[in-house]
């Protein structure tokens, strides 16, 4: 037996769908054309036939044929619409793939949705780790159609899910991952649907509404007999039985109804319109997920709730309410004052809608977040498929605890691969390192995978292990002149938060600080580093902590203390600093700020420096 193919490089799947998304795009605008030009060669004929006809060219006989050339115009034009819409497809089938041949490269930093609207300076890790906005994990990683997938993968990438969910996602994204038709199907169906992000919370706020209608009740039976009543009286006056005048009895009760009824129906007329906003082409996207074969339980789970046992799949009440809306849509032709006023149509309309939304509407918010969860999973599984180097992470019980091999930064193209260990509680890394070294670097790469791990994503790193746990960050602190604040009393702010945080996670966290308290003079500073480290230490949480203060290296050596001593550093190729951006064990023995100010073009002198 031949072993089974490898599975193709994302660079390999990528251009070869674009290339035949391209393709179609290319047949298709050929079909278009020749659509084009039919349309013209029918109206032409129209037109000639029916100038000739008037002018007494041609016999009447030939209006027929002016006829059948405007009905083989409208024919043409319902299917030269179908093919607008296959090539609008098309087009985005393309532009995905681009998409995900930029997600190789760099070039995902020109996508334009960054989850900016996420961001929030009082989120404990977030601004510090590039989770959202310019160069962020949620531009990478985004690829979701609708506002409510959008803000399910910026939850997940903001807050911790348990070992369980954890685990549950990793699965489902796994399998999800080499399914590339699924995804961006569901993709494409989602956006041709909602050229904009659309917003399910409008849908779902009219479905969940009471009832609407309950004060005009009476008139549903009113709407059924008064139109038949007054049907009868139209017969019965033609065969002479009664005047014919009578049969305005009947239509002025009719418009009595209507004007009575009138502002009741415009009102839910109004919630429906606002709430509904596209979603009734949103049966097939449901309906695409229904057909699909799932194995992980997590998205048979998922698939179920919108199959529910003994009943009708949603795409199928989906298209009920889309038929229904079609009804009340009428109110946009012409006729529809005169119709709503021999039948009551509104009525009619409105109440069925009513009667939808009475047997479905406590449903319709699952169903959307069974899409949400579904799309971000998607992305999820994109993030897998794209980097097939990537570790799915290991969930330990027991923690905190991080411990990584061949650790590399998700955001970067060619991480310098590092080991990190935090086995246990109260362990501790102090990195130092000359400037532009990797200590921040490596500090925001541990605390990306975390983040990544513990939202079910793969890590860029050769095994990760760890338990879950509350990241916590002070890296870019920033003052507020707007609110009189300082830079040192924003950083004493942001620490008391972290401590704060840690104490409430039972010391189930992993503090990442970055040169602390960097706003007062060197004793204070070091001082107050000391006891910010054994504040947290004390919670029980685990960490790393950057600094220049080399005195801070003495804590390795107290008893009973769980810090390690670790280090970067550089040398000079000629007049060229060179760093390998390699983790080595120790404290630093060089420093680089006075050599970064003169290769800077700053002319400072060393006054330590041996005299010549």
């Amino acid at each position: 037996m031949s072993a089974p193919a490898e599975n193709p490089s994302p660079h390999r799947t990528y251009t070869e769908r674009r290339a035949a998304a391209q393709a179609d795009l290319t047949a298709l605008d050929s079909v278009s054309a020749r659509y084009a030009n039919l349309r013209t060669l029918a109206f032409l004929a129209a037109a000639g036939i029916a100038g000739f006809t008037l002018a007494g060219k041609l016999a009447k006989v030939w209006w027929w044929g002016a006829a059948a050339a405007v009905v083989v115009y409208g024919v043409l034009a319902v299917l030269h619409h179908q093919v607008f819409r296959r090539e609008a497809r098309a087009k985005l089938y393309v532009l995905l793939n681009e998409r995900g041949l930029a997600r190789l490269g760099r070039g995902w930093h020109e996508f334009t949705e960054r989850g900016e609207r996420f961001l929030s300076a009082n989120h404990l890790y977030t601004p510090d780790l590039d989770v959202f906005g310019q160069g962020s994990l949620f531009q990478l990683m985004n690829e979701t159609a609708t506002r409510t997938g959008e803000e399910r993968l910026a939850a997940w990438l903001s807050g911790a899910a348990p070992a369980a969910e954890v685990e549950a996602r990793q699965g489902a994204a796994r399998e999800l991952a080499p399914r590339v038709d699924f995804r961006q199907d569901l993709c494409v169906d989602s956006r041709v649907v909602a050229r904009e992000k659309a917003e399910p919370a409008l849908f779902i706020r009219w479905a969940e509404a009471g009832p609407s209608l309950d004060s005009i009740r009476w008139a549903r039976p009113v709407a059924v007999v008064l139109p038949i009543i007054t049907l009868t009286l139209y017969i019965l006056g033609n065969f002479g039985v009664l005047p014919e005048s009578t049969v305005w009895l009947g239509l002025g009760a009719q418009l009595v109804v209507a004007l009575i009824t009138r502002r009741t129906l415009q009102a839910m007329d109004r919630n429906v319109e606002a709430g509904e906003r596209g979603f009734v082409r949103y049966a097939p996207i449901f309906e695409r997920v229904e057909g699909q074969r799932f194995e992980h339980p997590k998205l048979r789970q998922l698939q179920s709730g919108l199959q529910p046992p003994g009943g009708k799949p949603v795409s199928a009440h989906f298209a009920r309410f889309s038929r229904l809306f079609s009804f009340i849509e009428f109110k946009r032709h012409q006729f529809h004052p005169l119709v709503h006023w021999l039948t009551l149509w509104d009525i009619h309309a409105l109440f069925a809608l009513e009667r939808w939304r009475a047997a479905h509407g406590s449903q319709v918010r699952h169903w959307f977040e069974a899409l949400a969860e579904l799309e971000a999973l998607s992305c999820v599984a994109g993030l897998a498929h794209d980097r097939p180097a990537f570790a799915w992470p290991v969930l330990e019980p027991q923690g905190p605890r991080v411990e990584a091999t061949e650790l590399g930064h998700p955001l970067l193209d060619s991480p310098v691969p590092n080991d990190v260990s935090l086995p246990g509680p109260r362990h501790a890394l102090l990195i130092t390192g000359s400037n532009m070294s990797g200590k921040t670097t490596l500090m925001r790469a541990v605390g990306a995978n975390v983040v990544l791990a513990l939202a079910g994503a793969p890590v860029c790193a050769k095994t990760f292990r760890l338990s879950p746990l509350q990241v916590l960050t002070s890296m870019r602190v920033k003052d507020s002149l707007e609110r009189g604040v300082s830079y040192f009393y924003a950083e004493v702010q942001r620490i008391k938060a972290v401590l704060d945080a840690a104490q409430a996670a039972k010391g189930q966290a992993l503090f990442l600080l970055d040169e602390i308290l960097l706003g007062t003079n060197t004793r204070e500073r070091q001082i107050a580093s000391r006891e910010v480290l054994r504040l947290l230490l004390a919670t029980g949480a685990c960490g790393a902590v950057t600094t220049h203060d080399l005195s801070l290296a003495a804590l390795a050596d107290e008893p009973g203390t769980h810090v390690v001593n670790v280090h970067f550093r550089d040398h000079l190729e000629g007049e060229q600093m060179v760093f390998d951006y390699k983790l080595r064990q120790g404290v630093v023995d060089t420093t680089n700020a006075l050599r970064v100010l003169r290769l800077a073009g700053v002319p400072v002198n060393d006054p330590d420096a041996p005299v010549r």
